[in-house]
């Protein structure tokens, strides 16, 4: 490995987001494409090791794409200088002790969310990093998806005039496993295991509100385990300890509301997986993955209710497309050529792991939320 290659660690290389998201799509893209891009134009090329725990996956991975480098021993690989960066697509609970091995081994770190189980470790990884001096990441894919990049440019034109609320619905029905397999993992559904689509989900809209509209002020939110039995992968039935369903209320700086749930035993009957309604005094939008739509106020229609008549006004029609005016790549690999540019060239990264503990902090209010009933304020560090 020559002195002008970045050397990064994938760990966790087999897994579902691992292999999908960050190694096909995000740094064999990369490879493919002769690096990454600097700043003056130059291509900086990266080498991987790949880790995990299976020799025999990890030896077919490499040979069906071209890797050199791959082992189960992870101590060893830290303690290889041609390694600079640490990357871990590990589930939660194997997360943390394997970060302070590289944070101690001095490299550079980027990590999947929730960067740990509970605010207090997120924290800690943040100080340790700091102290150490390195680099450090945590993926915020949502943000440089088509929908949102198209709404954060709405909401930095001031098209909104002043934004009143904000409603998302998230989800899709996850099989239970007996008549066909589910589409996740089974231990997502085990608290015990790290499971919960709390945090799985409220890290997601920790950067996603507090980048796009605002300092989440408080947080209000009621849970469920609508299928309390699931079968898992070995096709043994299970209990599931953890939540599968989250309707929360969030309370953000300027005095806007936002209404997000976020199920994993919900029908789809919306154009995507993800979709945001944002309402301002001057126009609104509807925003996915990759579309987005407007309504200004001038061309808003009166509606009147009259429960007696059916509707004959089709209010799908009175909205616009916003046009894809940009080229749209990627959001995992995007944001892994921002964090390989902060490292080579100390470009701009604002999603540390501060920002990856706010996250937690968020996804343990909204479980003390449901725990308790109250709504929760999020004091400001």
């Amino acid at each position: 490995m020559s002195e002008s290659t970045i050397g990064i660690i994938v760990n966790g290389a087999s897994g579902r987001m691992g292999y999908r998201q960050h190694l096909v799509r995000s740094l064999l893209a990369i490879r493919d494409a002769g690096g990454v891009e600097l700043a003056d134009g130059s291509r900086r090329q990266i080498e991987l090791m790949i880790v995990g725990r299976s020799e025999t996956k990890l030896r077919e991975l490499a040979e069906k794409h071209g890797i050199e480098h791959y082992t189960t021993d992870l101590d060893s690989a830290l303690a290889d200088p041609r390694w600079q960066i640490y990357f871990d697509a590990l589930v939660t609970q194997a997360r943390v002790p394997a970060i302070k091995k590289a944070i101690a081994a001095g490299k550079h770190v980027y990590t999947e969310k929730p960067t740990a189980e509970n605010y207090e470790q997120a924290v800690e990884l943040a100080e340790l990093a700091e102290s150490a001096g390195i680099k450090n990441g945590v993926v915020h894919d949502k943000l440089y998806l088509p929908g949102l990049q198209k709404l954060k440019r709405l909401i930095d034109s001031g098209f909104f005039g002043r934004i009143l609320s904000v409603r998302g619905e998230f989800g899709y029905w996850v099989f239970e496993g007996d008549w066909q397999p589910a589409q996740r993992p089974s231990w997502n559904y085990r608290t015990e295991d790290g499971g919960g689509i709390v945090v799985d989900m409220f890290p997601h809209w920790s950067y996603v509100l507090e980048n796009l509209f605002g300092r989440i002020d408080s947080v209000y939110a009621r849970t469920a385990t609508h299928i309390p039995t699931r079968t898992d992968e070995q096709g043994a039935e299970y209990t599931a300890t953890a939540e599968d369903a989250v309707y929360a209320v969030f309370d953000i700086e300027g005095g806007i509301v936002a209404q997000l749930n976020s199920s994993w035993v919900v029908r789809v009957n919306r154009k995507e997986l993800v979709e945001f309604q944002v309402e301002g005094t001057h126009g609104s939008a509807v925003v996915g993955l990759f579309g987005a739509k407007i309504q200004p106020r001038t061309a808003t229609p009166k509606p009147v209710w009259n429960p007696d008549l059916a509707e004959t006004h089709d209010y799908m029609a009175d909205w616009l497309e916003v046009p894809t005016n940009d080229v749209y790549e990627n959001g995992f690999k995007t944001q892994w050529e921002q964090f390989l540019r902060h490292v080579v060239e100390d470009g701009p990264n604002e999603f540390d792991f501060r920002a990856g503990a706010r996250g937690m902090k968020l996804a343990e209010a909204g479980l003390e939320s449901n725990a308790t009933g109250r709504r929760i304020d999020l004091p400001q560090d």
